[in-house]
């Protein structure tokens, strides 16, 4: 049977449409990627085989955080990420990479398991999605692939109902939750000092004296550059770790990544990512008033403003 130029026609364009949805599909970006599960051995065991995975792999491991039981942060970095974070204004946010191995646990808001046999997930932050969020162009792409050799990739998650597909890097770049909100380029102002070393010392000394419930998690020096990123734990009130994740943790795979948060020194300014864009390209697609399976914005209407005050006096004003 002979099929008509029309008929030719419109199935070339099904099948280009078809082909175009799945190239862009591709291209979406999500948070976190679920590298493993498991439901043998113990968070601590796990945090030690991967740990060796990672050291093994060629990533230095620079601090390690426990936000609640059964949670674990490692914060590692590589050579890449430290020329893609030496190649952009303020890119030292990328230095870190966070990677999470987490015992899963209920939200009490319809995330159903069962306690005596849950999974322990090991996942970790997604570069090439952070990269976006930062705005740096620099091609961090092998550092995925050597965490997923090394750690594994059963899917990328942590983006929810108007992005539960993921998000472009392009929409990236220019994210904010909303309207008038913070974007990258509007992060709170910390303080300044007498130069980047002075600067340097205010933050390590507010951290070591915990300084709005702070601690100290790593520190990392971006070679060739006078920016230095600090990862913050947060354990104090509104502004902690803890409470932010089990506030608008939607499961049942968690976005334990979020921790630690950061604070830059940036030549003889210390600066933070305003939480309103921290906390939403962490959770992205977090609803802001209802949500069946999971918290929402009005649940932690409180940290933006905890989180700017226990990190401005972590850097030693007021």
């Amino acid at each position: 049977m002979c099929v008509g130029k029309s008929v030719k026609f419109v199935l070339a364009a099904m099948l280009f449409a078809a082909s175009c949805a799945s190239a862009q599909a591709a291209d979406l970006l999500k948070p976190y990627v679920l590298a493993a599960t498991t439901t043998t051995g113990t968070v601590a065991s796990v945090t030690d085989e991967v740990k060796a995975k990672l050291t093994g792999a060629g990533f230095k491991i620079v601090g390690s955080y426990s936000p609640f039981d059964g949670a674990n942060v490692i914060v590692v970095t590589n050579d890449v990420l430290l020329k893609a974070a030496a190649s952009s204004d303020r890119g030292g946010y990328l230095a870190p990479e966070r990677v999470t191995i987490t015992k899963q646990y209920g939200n009490g808001k319809g995330v159903a398991f069962n306690p005596a046999n849950a999974d322990i997930q090991v996942a970790f932050t997604n570069p090439v999605y952070w990269a976006a969020a930062y705005r740096v162009t620099a091609d961090v792409s092998a550092v995925k692939a050597a965490l997923v050799a090394a750690l594994g990739d059963k899917q990328e998650y942590g983006s929810f109902y108007d992005y539960k597909n993921g998000i472009s890097a392009g929409d990236l770049k220019d994210y904010r939750y909303m309207i008038f909100m913070e974007e990258f380029t509007d992060p709170s102002d910390l303080g300044s000092f007498a130069d980047h070393g002075a600067a340097v010392k205010a933050v390590e000394a507010g951290l070591a004296a915990h300084a709005g419930g702070t601690s100290e998690v790593y520190r990392i020096d971006i070679p060739g550059t006078q920016e230095t990123v600090f990862g913050v734990a947060l354990t104090q009130g509104c502004s902690a770790d803890a409470h932010i994740m089990k506030a608008v943790d939607m499961g049942p795979l968690h976005n334990t990544g979020y921790a630690p948060y950061e604070i830059l020194v940036d030549g003889k300014h210390a600066e933070a990512l305003y939480a309103r864009f921290r906390i939403a390209i962490s959770y992205l697609g977090l609803p802001m008033v209802s949500n069946p399976t999971g918290g929402t914005f009005m649940d932690i209407m409180c940290a933006p403003h905890a989180i700017a005050h226990a990190l401005t006096a972590a850097a030693g004003k007021k």
